[in-house]
């Protein structure tokens, strides 16, 4: 018994039960991976961010904003919860805003009026160029006025609405012409008058640009009139001077041009009297000459033939001596010399002209030959 209990086998242990396993070692499945982690992280976040812009878009276009607060109540809070403040030039009633004139609404702001600021600009500067060409034509000496009180100003603008047609409304124009008048002030001097009343006048300085500019010039030369008077004198001396030299240069050149043909006339004359054997004189009448050889303007000009006359007495081959003719003296002129240089140069020009076209007469024919000869050669 002994021996059979000693090799009877031990009992094995018993696995232990399926739950207490389960908490012992969890399966690999039961968590997601990291990568499944992040991916889960990534789309609640985007859902997140997707539900809090829809809440944002649809609590902002839901949202009715806040009245405005009565212009004429009590002071309001500016951060109240129950309204908003009035914004400036406006007016506010009911929790409605209103602009006053020369402004427009603009969102839930007020913003001046484009147009009324244009007219106004227009307006005052109309009122700026008529005050202030009134007072330059009294500065210069002319008719004109100085001091305008407000019915002149408004005079005025409504002469231009009636001339320019203006298309706003009365009320509208009145704010506008209302806005030229502040711009008016700021611009012009001021005064008050005794019975309360304000005029109006253009700046010195800005009166000074609207000066004509033939005013600006006359008055300048009457403040400078002893510079312009010395320039004046110089650049007529000046004229005067050069007006001179080249009357001289004119006289000179004119005088000598005549001088030789009074020698060609007299040389010329001589000659075929003394061929035409006494059939002709020798001499010719000066005043003869000089009318004929003076243009109508120039027989006016004493110098001009008083200059020839000096010409005439220097040249020793003149002789010129008192003569009756017809019973009245009158000087003549006599050509002395035969044969003179100035008929020696003709004759030398005329042989030299003949010899060069007789020399070019047999060069052309020399060319004429030799063309005639290489023609026969190659025909």
């Amino acid at each position: 018994m002994s021996s059979a209990s000693r090799k009877r086998p031990k009992p094995r242990a018993r696995d232990p039960s399926p739950p207490f396993r389960l908490l012992r070692e969890p399966p690999h499945s039961l968590f997601p991976s990291k990568d499944e982690l992040l991916k889960l992280v990534a789309v609640i976040a985007i859902a997140a961010s997707v539900a809090a812009a829809c809440n944002y878009v649809v609590g902002f276009f839901n949202r009715q904003p806040k009245p405005f607060c009565d212009s004429g109540g009590e002071l309001q809070d500016p951060v109240s919860d129950f309204c908003e403040p009035c914004p400036e030039n406006g007016q506010c009633s009911d929790g409605k805003l209103e602009c006053v004139h020369g402004y427009k609404k603009h969102g839930r702001i007020c913003i001046e009026d484009g147009v009324i600021n244009k007219t106004a600009k227009k307006l005052s500067e109309l009122l700026e160029r008529h005050v202030c060409d009134a007072y330059a034509r009294v500065l210069c000496d002319e008719v004109g006025k100085i001091w305008f009180d407000k019915a002149d100003i408004t005079k005025i603008l409504d002469d231009h609405v009636l001339k320019e047609s203006i298309g706003l409304k009365d009320d509208t124009f009145t704010f506008a012409k209302r806005k030229a008048m502040e711009t008016a002030e700021s611009l012009l001097e001021t005064r008050t008058v005794l019975d309360g009343g304000r005029e109006f006048k253009c700046p010195d300085l800005l009166a000074e640009l609207h000066k004509p500019i033939f005013c600006c010039i006359r008055q300048w030369i009457h403040s400078h009139i002893l510079l312009v008077v010395a320039i004046s004198g110089l650049l007529l001396g000046l004229t005067r001077f050069l007006w001179i030299i080249r009357r001289k240069m004119y006289l000179s050149s004119r005088a000598e041009e005549l001088y030789e043909q009074v020698c060609e006339i007299l040389e010329d004359n001589a000659m075929r009297a003394k061929t035409a054997q006494d059939e002709g004189e020798p001499w010719m009448v000066a005043s003869w000459l000089r009318d004929h050889l003076l243009l109508p303007k120039e027989r006016k000009d004493k110098q001009l033939w008083k200059k020839v006359e000096e010409l005439i007495v220097e040249d020793s081959r003149i002789d010129q001596h008192p003569k009756l003719i017809k019973g009245e003296s009158k000087i003549v002129l006599e050509w002395q010399v035969d044969g003179s240089l100035s008929s020696n140069m003709k004759l030398k020009r005329a042989t030299s002209k003949t010899k060069l076209s007789s020399s070019i007469d047999v060069s052309s024919g020399h060319e004429q030959g030799k063309t005639n000869i290489c023609k026969s050669l190659f025909s």
